[in-house]
C-alpha cells in the first residue's frame, strides 16, 4: 500500500523551499506515495508548488495585522473555516503523516491532524522557536530543528536536530564564479555584491541600498539587486551595466556562485543556504516578525564570527562602513565565509525524510 502524505507551510519563500525539498525526499523514498499540500489562499505557495508538480488545496487564513488589530476581526472566522476545511482534507486523503514547515495554514492543518490522532512533524527552521509551533510541539511525534538548545522550546525527547532543508542545487558545488558573473551580464573580474530582501521584497533593504548605491560603486562593487516583487516597479528602473535588479531570482545558485559578498534579510532558509555556499554575509533582520526570529538567527551567526550583523536603526551609520570593509579586506570575507560554512548541516532533508520513514514505518 503506497504512503500518502500532506505537507503545510508557505506564504513566503522561506517556508515553501523547505516544503517542497521535503516533498521531495519523500517522493524519492517512496516513488508511487501521494503527497498532497495544504496553503494559504492568495500566497506564494498557490502558484510555487503546482509548478513543481505537487496538488496543494487552498485554505482562507491569514494572519493578525499587529499594527492595527482591528483589521483582523475576521481572522477568527477564517480559523474555524480552515481547521474545518483540514478536517475534510485529512478524512479524504488519510496521510500516514503531516508535515508543517510554518506559515498561515500549517498550523491549522497540524492542530487537526494531532485532534484526529494522526502522527504530526513540525519542522522549526529559526532560533528562536514561534509560539504556534511551541503549542503544537507539544503533542508532535517529532521536531526537527536547525538550531542547537531548541530544548529550550520543545519537549528534549522530541527534538532532532536536522538543520533546515534547502533546494537541492546548494548541496552540490555552485558553477564556476567568472562563468556564473558573465552570464549575469556583470564583469568577470570584478567583486559582486548580491542583495537579497526576500522572495515579497524588504523596503528597509531598498531604501537603504537606494541611498548607498553611489557610494558602493565609488568603493568598486557591481551589484546583483533581489528588490522583490512588491517593489519591482520602484528599483528596477535602478538597472545599469554595473547594477542588475530583478523582482526574483530564479537561478539561485548562479546568483551566489558569481557573488563574493551578500547582503540579505536573516529568515532561517536563506541562512541555511548561505551556511552551504559559505560566502561572506551582512544580515540585516527584519525587526517586523514574529518573536523577532530573524534578530536571533542572525546573532547565532555573528557571534560565532560567521556573519555581520546590522540591525535596521544602525543601516545608516555602519552599512557603508561595513561594505567599504569587506571590500578592501579580502581575507575577511574569506574568514566569514569559512567560519559560516562550519555551520552548515547539508543533509537536513534527508535527515528528515528518514524520521518520517521511521514514523510511519
Amino acid at each position: 500500500m503506497s504512503k500518502s502524505f500532506i505537507i503545510s507551510g508557505g506564504g513566503t519563500g522561506g517556508h515553501i523551499f523547505p516544503a517542497l525539498s521535503i516533498a521531495y525526499g519523500l517522493k524519492a523514498q517512496y516513488p508511487d506515495a501521494e503527497i498532497h499540500f495544504i496553503g494559504a489562499k492568495g500566497k506564494m505557495e498557490m502558484t510555487r508548488v503546482p509548478a513543481a508538480d505537487f496538488s496543494i488545496t487552498g485554505v482562507p487564513i491569514a494572519g493578525i495585522n499587529r499594527q492595527k488589530p482591528w483589521k483582523s476581526w475576521s481572522v477568527p472566522f477564517k480559523l474555524i473555516y480552515a481547521l474545518w476545511l483540514c478536517r475534510k482534507i485529512l478524512k479524504l486523503r488519510k496521510p500516514d503523516a503531516v508535515i508543517g514547515t510554518g506559515g498561515y495554514a500549517s498550523g491549522p492543518a497540524l492542530l487537526m491532524a494531532q485532534r484526529m490522532g494522526i502522527p504530526t512533524v513540525v519542522q522549526e527552521q529559526n532560533s528562536f522557536a514561534g509560539v504556534t509551533n511551541i503549542k503544537l510541539g507539544a503533542k508532535a511525534k517529532i521536531i526537527c530543528t536547525a538550531y542547537k538548545n531548541a530544548e529550550r522550546f520543545f519537549p528534549a525527547d522530541k527534538v532532532q536536530l536536522t538543520g533546515n532543508p534547502v533546494r537541492k542545487e546548494f548541496t552540490v558545488a555552485l558553477p564556476d564564479q567568472g562563468e556564473s558573473k558573465k552570464k549575469l551580464g556583470l564583469d568577470s573580474k570584478r567583486p559582486t555584491l548580491l542583495v537579497l530582501g526576500g522572495s515579497l521584497g524588504a523596503r528597509a533593504v531598498n531604501q537603504q541600498m537606494e541611498k548607498s548605491l553611489s557610494t558602493l560603486l565609488g568603493q568598486g562593487w557591481q551589484i546583483y539587486w533581489q528588490c522583490g516583487k512588491l517593489y519591482e516597479e520602484e528599483y528596477v528602473a535602478f538597472t545599469s551595466d554595473e547594477v542588475k535588479v530583478h523582482a526574483f531570482i530564479d537561478d539561485m545558485a548562479t546568483a551566489y556562485a558569481a557573488s563574493d559578498a551578500i547582503v540579505s534579510r536573516a529568515g532561517a532558509g536563506t541562512l541555511s543556504e548561505l551556511c552551504l555556499i559559505g560566502k561572506a554575509s551582512v544580515l540585516i533582520p527584519s525587526p517586523n516578525v514574529a518573536e523577532d526570529h530573524q534578530t536571533h538567527n542572525a546573532r547565532a551567526l555573528s557571534e560565532k564570527g560567521a556573519a555581520v550583523l546590522i540591525p535596521e536603526i544602525e543601516l545608516d551609520q555602519r552599512f557603508n562602513i561595513e561594505l567599504e570593509a569587506l571590500y578592501q579586506n579580502t581575507k575577511r570575507r574569506d574568514r566569514l565565509g569559512e567560519n559560516i560554512k562550519k555551520l552548515a548541516l547539508p543533509n537536513a532533508t534527508q535527515d528528515i525524510c528518514t524520521l518520517i520513514n521511521e514514523l510511519t514505518a
